[in-house]
């Protein structure tokens, strides 16, 4: 801990040491752009004392040649990234000090985006969304009050293109490793009559991916209809996508067979890949099912109106809607659920058959083919009005959400015709739940040093579920969310901030199928410095987070790949961030960023060997103690650019009771990027061409895993031994894509 501090106070001073001129508040002091309206009742600025940091398209621009967005964001301050195919495309996820995707909450124009019932992120949904975002703001710790499931994280809202006044057109396509790539197309027709603008995206993402079969092949589209005057905005959105991956999100273990290699080392075959694995009934392995894939479409509809009232107020309404409907389809091996998973699939019984007598063998148990299906839609509304003078900006808002979704699954091949008839359901069940939040903020400025804040919201969500998996659920939570905080102006370049949040949030449905949980509760602290001249901006914020009853992972997963949670008592995350930019002359810009935390469960139990043991304070599963990114460009000219990005993430373990079998190692990375613009006087504008390596020291990194327990007492009848397992899912190495968009 020493170390720690030493570290950060050094960091510290290194920025201090080289701040100068006076403080411009780069969001507020910058021209507000009408579009921005739709995401001002749950952004923050410097004057909130509330901890975030910002992203805009042309900041992510020369990297966005086709990984998915968590991948754009993973140089932010205490962020790490994961990706099951190993490239960064396909399924990916994101974790904020240490919390993981279900607490990190998404929305996109003010609309919540996390799925309803399982609160994750499914970014696969949304292919090349990078290519619609106009910027996007991601608030670390409880943050502001927004719509939808909980921040207990972190908050990412995204703003999707902003209205452009000039008609252009954009063609962009990248390739890479891997056989990845991308083509795009994009359009917009400027403003019609100063008023009407109608733009587009069409977009098809294809990639291999680094783990064997872990295919993608992702289409998206993006298209909005705007009209906007002097006092009116208003927008009309349609967007959405199909995936179709082949499965990887099992990662691999010791257990898996044939991941060992040659050599006998388990990681010597790292791209292994255990879906759709066939085998006789001998355990000889008859290869791979070839359609082992998740298909899903998601499609959304927004209508955004803002309406500017008088010269102090402002209103915003939306409305949205979204349908899914997808499955995943799995070849489910009799003798690798009955000797190696232990599950009993495979049954005759589990998919509701009986038993039967073939040639004179009961026959018990058979391979089939099923197919797993979510048909789900959400739609609802949102809301907030606006009040502005020299002195308060305040804002009350809401909104009414409601997710409908139906579960079910259905076999359409058995390895016996008499085993069950095709599309046979063998579970149908379906679940609703309502989201209804009213919040109120105000800033308010005391004196021209002091500036106060107050956050009160108020939740009611209500969720209902028949699952065989999940029980009969019926429960609704009224929560209660104050958060209040100050900010102290020391001069033009310094400020201070404290603030307090208090948030509640409740189960998702895999935590419904892992037995009884409980809602959880937040208390967060957060204490911070901002730095802020024409030339250098430094960010340094302390926080405490305490928990009651966190969902905290396990380590294990559920049987389709979702990690699995369970409420421990208490537990706290005690943190130290630093994040900076700074010109260093005219041609270089460095963006450096360091994340110091203590993350512990207090006072944990857990049954070994049949003895229930209190193991004292432990780490919180996938919580690394420290994160470091680091960005280093050079721009020789206006048209050409280098960048060199560093990331370091130290060791975490998978699980929460300290146990070596874990541990996930320490790893780091360095990518390179570089773009290159050619202006033409003609009817092609400009033509930007971009590269990027990434892993360019080949690191064989393992970027996330899982860690399970269970009990044995059958191999020695009467003892209990606790045996342990883990998953990893192995990363890339050296790899590249290339790009080029012409803009006319």
């Amino acid at each position: 801990m020493k170390i720690i501090v030493r570290i950060a106070v050094l960091f510290g001073f290194v920025m201090v040491s080289m701040a100068q001129e006076q403080q411009q508040d780069t969001i507020a002091v910058k021209k507000v752009v009408l579009d921005e309206v739709f995401v001002s009742a749950i952004r923050v600025t410097n004057q909130t004392p509330v901890t975030f940091s910002n992203l805009t398209k042309e900041e992510i621009k020369s990297r966005n040649l086709g990984q998915d967005i968590p991948i754009l964001l993973n140089f932010l301050p205490s962020v790490v990234t994961t990706s099951d195919a190993g490239a960064g495309v396909g399924y990916t996820g994101i974790r904020v000090r240490g919390s993981d995707a279900t607490r990190v909450n998404v929305t996109i124009n003010g609309i919540p985006y996390n799925d309803a019932e399982s609160h994750g992120t499914f970014w696969v949904n949304m292919p090349d969304f990078a290519s619609s975002t106009q910027s996007l703001q991601l608030q670390r710790g409880v943050g502001t009050s927004t719509n939808g499931a909980g921040a207990f994280g972190a908050s990412l809202n995204i703003l999707t293109d902003a209205i452009s006044e000039d008609v252009f057109g954009e063609v962009s396509s990248s390739f890479g490793s891997f056989n990845t790539l991308k083509n795009t197309l994009k359009f917009s027709t400027g403003l019609l009559n100063d008023h009407v603008e109608i733009a587009g995206r069409l977009s098809k993402i294809t990639s291999d991916g680094y783990i064997d079969r872990a295919s993608s092949k992702l289409d998206s589209y993006f298209l909005q209809a705007s009209y906007k005057d002097e006092n009116t905005l208003l927008k009309a959105l349609l967007f959405g996508g199909q995936e179709v991956t082949y499965q990887s999100w099992y990662g691999f273990n010791a257990v898996d067979v044939n991941a060992i290699g040659e050599d006998g080392n388990i990681m010597s075959n790292r791209r292994f890949n255990i879906a759709g694995a066939r085998f006789d009934n001998d355990g000889n392995s008859e290869g791979f099912y070839e359609n082992q894939v998740d298909d899903y479409k998601q499609n959304h509809a927004q209508l955004l109106w803002n309406e500017t009232i008088t010269s102090n107020w402002s209103s915003n309404l939306a409305f949205h809607f979204t349908r899914g409907k997808g499955f995943f389809e799995e070849y489910v091996d009799e003798w690798l659920y009955t000797n190696v998973y232990f599950r009993d699939d495979a049954k005759l019984e589990f998919i509701g058959r009986d038993n039967f007598t073939l040639n004179g063998e009961e026959i018990s148990a058979t391979d089939y083919i099923r197919r797993r299906w979510l048909d789900n839609k959400f739609y609802g509304t949102v809301f907030s009005a606006n009040y502005v003078d020299d002195a308060l900006n305040f804002i009350v808002g809401g909104g009414y959400n409601k997710y409908e979704g139906g579960h079910f699954g259905e076999v359409i091949w058995t390895q016996f015709n008499n085993a069950a008839g095709i599309r046979d359901r063998y579970y149908d069940d379906s679940s609703t739940k309502t989201d209804f939040n009213l919040y109120t903020k105000a800033n308010y400025n005391l004196s021209n040093k002091w500036r106060i804040y107050a956050d009160l919201q108020y939740r009611r969500v209500t969720y209902a579920a028949n699952g065989n998996d999940t029980g009969l659920v019926d429960d609704n939570f009224n929560f209660y969310n104050p958060k209040a905080g100050i900010n102290y102006k020391l001069n033009n370049a310094n400020n201070l901030y404290f603030s307090f949040a208090l948030a509640n949030r409740e189960p998702n449905r895999n935590d419904y199928e892992n037995g009884n949980p409980k809602p959880e509760r937040l208390n967060d602290f957060e204490l911070g410095w901002r730095y802020v001249t024409s030339d250098i901006q430094v960010n340094t914020n302390a926080y405490y987070m305490k928990y009651n009853n966190q969902l905290v992972l396990t380590g294990a997963l559920n049987d389709v790949g979702a990690p699995l949670r369970e409420n421990i008592g208490d537990s706290y995350r005690l943190g130290f961030e630093i994040d900076a930019s700074m010109s260093l002359g005219s041609q270089f810009r460095w963006n450096p960023n360091i994340a110091l935390s203590i993350n512990k469960n207090k006072d944990f139990n857990f049954q070994r060997d049949g003895v229930l043991q209190n193991l004292g304070d432990t780490n919180i599963a996938f919580s690394p103690n420290v994160v470091i990114s680091n960005q280093v460009s050079y721009r020789p000219s206006e048209q050409l650019q280098f960048s060199l990005l560093n990331k370091y993430v130290g060791k975490q373990y998978m699980g929460n009771i300290d146990a070596e079998s874990s541990v996930l190692e320490a790893y780091s990375q360095s990518d390179f990027n570089i773009q290159y613009v050619i202006n033409c006087d003609s009817f092609i504008k400009n033509i930007t061409l971009s590269g990027l390596v990434n892993n360019i020291f080949d690191q064989k990194n393992i970027t996330n895993g899982y860690f399970f327990t269970f009990d044995d007492n059958f191999s020695n009848p009467g003892v209990i031994t606790t045996v342990e397992g883990a998953g990893y899912y192995p990363q890339a190495g050296v790899n590249f894509l290339i790009g080029a968009t012409v803009h006319f």
